[in-house]
């Protein structure tokens, strides 16, 4: 009987110093980006640089006018829209007035003016109807097909509700660091599809089911995946005035006293499933460190979301400001089809997918 139990007790041992040298292994390959997912360049990289240097301002974008834009102004827009489809001329004399107005009624009233001289025309009557009817039409997913493909999944209506959910923390911890909120939900999508998809049962267990968002706790931590080394850099970051992404003394106590943070008051930070607000944070602090950083060597990404979240998913090493930066990162595997992660987090910020809940600021980034 000794015998026998001798030799349980050896094979019990071998298995646990097995599984420990995995685990070892694991955690240091980790630690040393043995492990990283270098990614690839999107395929749409050209395109990607070609909006972010087009020129989009306005001449009138602080005007009064426009800032009055409701539904009822959209409707005009259309209206003009089929208007000129018939009579071109008066189309752009009606444009051309309104663009100098600043009341918004009087563009309804040369509408309406002018309608009333084309009310019998029937073939207009129809092609408005029929355009105003569209407009008023509910957007239904179910009927709809999304020209970004990753988004025509049943999922992405789940985490849609899911990250809606948190919108006050997001709010709360992005404008606490001076980062719009809508980047930061790009991080925070990106990794949740990534997440979704790559296993199953997360999505079937708690997205789905639930309509919350999964909270990773392996060697990714929270709801955007970071890393423990990151989280330390992020904090190191912010009290070391000779970094290039110091931000300045206003953060150096934003997260607290970082000097006496320790590991497993960290973990806990990304680990809690009730309260995600230090997982927003900090993912925030990383965007804001990775702009500092690019700025400080004159060059300002703070209008390329997709190149933020294409450097949040690669991390502090991979940051190296230079004049032409890529889009890309880990491919994102959604229903059979590859997707970069930085490729995400342009097609949702330019989507209009969730501007009630998270609209597009003039300001991307501010102290």
């Amino acid at each position: 009987m000794k015998k026998i139990f001798k030799i349980i007790l050896y094979v019990f041992i071998i298995i646990f110093a097995l599984i420990g040298f995995g685990l070892t292994t694991a955690y240091f390959a980790v630690k040393f980006h043995i492990t990283d997912d270098p990614g690839n360049v999107d395929v749409n990289d050209r395109l990607y640089k070609e909006i972010a240097e087009k020129d989009f301002s306005s001449h009138n974008k602080d005007s009064t006018y426009l800032n009055k834009l409701d539904p009822e102004l959209a409707k005009n827009y259309l209206n003009l829209l089929v208007l000129s489809k018939f009579y071109p001329y008066n189309a752009k004399v009606i444009l051309n007035a309104v663009s100098n107005l600043q009341d918004k009624d009087i563009f309804s009233k040369l509408l309406y003016a002018f309608s009333s001289h084309i009310k019998h025309q029937d073939e207009y009557i129809h092609l408005l109807s029929t355009m105003q009817s569209l407009y008023e039409q509910p957007v239904t997913k179910d009927t709809l097909e999304n020209i970004y493909e990753w988004m025509n999944i049943p999922e992405w209506n789940d985490l849609k509700i899911a990250i809606t959910k948190d919108k006050k923390m997001i709010d709360s911890a992005s404008y606490l660091a001076g980062v719009e909120p809508r980047i930061v939900v790009c991080c925070l999508i990106g990794e949740q599809i990534r997440l979704f998809n790559s296993d199953r049962e997360i999505y079937k267990k708690v997205i789905g089911p639930l309509k919350i968002l999964s909270v990773e706790n392996n060697f990714s931590l929270g709801i955007t995946g970071i890393k423990d080394f990151t989280a330390k850099s992020i904090e190191s970051n912010l009290i070391d005035s000779t970094s290039i992404f110091y931000l300045g003394k206003k953060y150096e106590n934003i997260l607290g006293d970082v000097k006496n943070l320790t590991d497993s008051s960290r973990y806990y930070r990304f680990v809690n499933v009730r309260n995600h607000f230090y997982q927003y944070l900090y993912t925030a602090l990383y965007l804001k460190e990775i702009q500092t950083q690019w700025k400080k060597m004159n060059y300002d990404i703070s209008n390329r979301p997709e190149i933020l979240t294409t450097l949040f998913n690669i991390g502090f090493n991979g940051s190296r400001p230079k004049p032409n930066p890529q889009v890309g990162g880990a491919q994102v595997k959604v229903h059979g089809q590859s997707f970069t992660f930085g490729g995400i987090g342009f097609d949702f910020y330019y989507s209009g997918e969730l501007t009630k809940e998270f609209p597009y600021l003039e300001k991307k980034f501010w102290n």
